[in-house]
């Protein structure tokens, strides 16, 4: 279950571990929310999953607030490592 936790700390619960319907999910609430800063749990899904939902979300994320953050709650430190490379400025991943 995803659950996105914008400013105004409201929950919006998700029931699919498919990464692609997670990320259409995910970008569609970017696209029709006020959420300059947001934190989403993606602690449920596999490392590779993980990866790619962080990274197109925050992509999208930073193409409407530049100066916007993602809090991804994780599973695993390794997220992380393999999403480094790309250097997202608008992302912190947490265990």
């Amino acid at each position: 279950m995803i659950q996105l936790l914008p400013q105004n700390k409201k929950t919006l619960d998700f029931n699919s571990v498919n990464p692609a319907e997670t990320v259409e999910f995910i970008n569609k609430y970017i696209d029709s929310h006020s959420c300059k800063t947001m934190s989403v749990d993606i602690s449920f899904m596999n490392i590779l999953d993980a990866s790619y939902v962080s990274t197109l979300c925050s992509t999208r994320h930073y193409i409407k607030y530049p100066d916007g953050k993602i809090n991804w709650k994780i599973s695993s430190k390794l997220v992380k490592e393999f999403t480094s490379g790309l250097e997202l400025g608008n992302v912190e991943y947490n265990l």
